[in-house]
């Protein structure tokens, strides 16, 4: 196996991007532009494989079940502000913090008030 080019090696660290809201989160968008939003999911992820960034990520669907407190009381959810609302996450390769920040900042989901939290993962074998 050929030696990985020394920005490839730079490419080390492990970030999480945490989407919260957008469109997925709405119910006013018709199908016609949800679908042109997905399509532009897509070919943000499609570029970042490119770039040898992406690892895993996956969008998230409701209904879910939320399970609190010491008695472990389940309850329908989640409950959340739909803009809070955490919708997916993708692990992706970066070089810093800065530079993971740098490609949150080119994601789709700022495009209907969505937001990205960036977080180091401590596993480095995810």
């Amino acid at each position: 196996m050929p030696e990985p080019r020394s920005e490839e090696r730079a490419l080390r660290s492990k970030f999480m991007l945490i989407f919260r809201g957008g469109a997925v989160s709405r119910h006013d968008l018709s199908p016609s532009e949800l679908q042109a939003h997905v399509e532009k999911w897509y070919r943000w992820s499609d570029e970042l494989a490119r770039q040898g960034r992406r690892n895993a990520g996956t969008a998230l669907d409701n209904p879910g079940a939320a399970v609190r407190g010491h008695e472990r009381v389940v309850t329908d959810g989640p409950y959340a502000e739909s803009k809070d609302l955490v919708t997916g996450s993708m692990i992706i390769e970066a070089a810093s913090l800065e530079d993971a920040v740098d490609v949150a900042r080119t994601c789709p989901a700022y495009e209907f008030g969505g937001s990205v939290e960036v977080r180091p993962v401590q596993d480095n074998r995810i």
